[in-house]
Parts: structure tokens; C-alpha cells; sequence
């Protein structure tokens, strides 16, 4: 019964960690923001437009942008999206990308610089993972929120065999 409840008390300390590039791991708590900076250049559209057979012109041909409107070529919206699941990954190896939802608000063109940013706003603990929701925005020219909405992803976490091994 004892070790049963230093093992609760510390997987409840130490149960979700951020593995990070960071000497030591991080624990993730609500309000906590993570960041990734981006450009996406022309070669990127071009390469996503291959994959998901996107050839909306608007993508590509500065002309057709700009008939529409547009100062450029757009970089595909879901392309930009794409940071989301990029940062919570390359911080939470396994994590499992369940739901988003996106408004988008402002374009991207092919050479702008975007911050991605995921702010954790809930975690739910759910057997061996956390489930967690995110604010999700995507900031471009450092003021202009592009893309926001939300995430959910189930985040691995330790399991009591290996907290009891980090132990001895």
C-alpha cells in the first residue's frame, strides 16, 4: 500500500513530460505554449500540391492569385496547418493527433514568416496517455493571426514500470 501511493503521488508529478531538446524534460501544464518559426518556400507548394493533387492555380500562378485579389501565390492552408501536429510530435514523440478545427483568417504567401503555437488549455489523464486540448494559431508578420481553432491529441506518458526504473 505504501509503494502504491509514492507511486501515485510521483506518476501525478512527474506523469507527462515534454521531450525536448532541453537537458531536462519539462512537464506540461495548462497555459504552457510551445512555438515552431517557418517559412514555406515555392518548392514546399509545389511538393504539396503533388502529393494532395491540389492544382489550384491560386497556389501557383501569380496571375491567378492576383485576379483574385490576392498579392501572390497562397501557400495551402492546411500546408500551414500542418505545424500543429509538428510541434506537439517533436515534443511528444507518439503522440496521437485526434481532432482540429481551423478558421482561417488571413493568407500566407509562399516566403512568409509564420509562428505555429499550440497552448495547452486542458489535460484529462486517460489510462497510460493524457488526452490533451490546444488553442492552435498560426501568427504571421508577428501580429496577424492567420489560422486558429483547436486541437486534441492523446500524449504518451510514463508508465509506473518505468517511473519505478528512473527510481533506482
Amino acid at each position: 500500500m505504501l509503494i502504491r501511493s509514492l507511486v501515485s503521488s510521483k506518476l501525478q508529478s512527474l506523469s507527462l513530460r515534454c521531450f525536448s531538446s532541453a537537458a531536462t524534460p519539462q512537464v506540461l501544464k495548462p497555459g504552457d505554449v510551445l512555438r515552431k518559426a517557418r517559412a514555406f518556400t515555392e518548392e514546399d507548394v509545389l511538393h504539396y500540391s503533388k502529393v494532395t493533387h491540389d492544382l489550384n492555380p491560386l497556389h501557383t500562378d501569380s496571375a491567378a492569385a492576383q485576379n483574385v485579389g490576392f498579392e501572390g501565390p497562397l501557400v495551402h492552408g492546411m500546408l500551414v496547418a500542418s505545424l500543429f501536429p509538428h510541434i506537439i510530435s517533436s515534443h511528444f514523440p507518439g503522440a496521437v493527433y485526434v481532432s482540429q478545427s481551423l478558421n482561417f483568417k488571413f493568407p500566407v504567401y509562399i516566403g512568409d514568416q509564420v509562428i505555429g503555437e499550440v497552448q495547452a488549455t486542458n489535460l484529462r489523464a486517460n489510462k497510460n496517455r493524457y488526452l490533451v486540448k490546444f488553442k492552435t494559431r498560426c501568427i504571421k508578420s508577428d501580429e496577424l493571426v492567420a489560422i486558429e481553432g483547436e486541437a486534441v491529441a492523446m500524449l504518451p506518458t510514463l508508465t509506473v514500470e518505468q517511473l519505478l526504473h528512473k527510481e533506482q
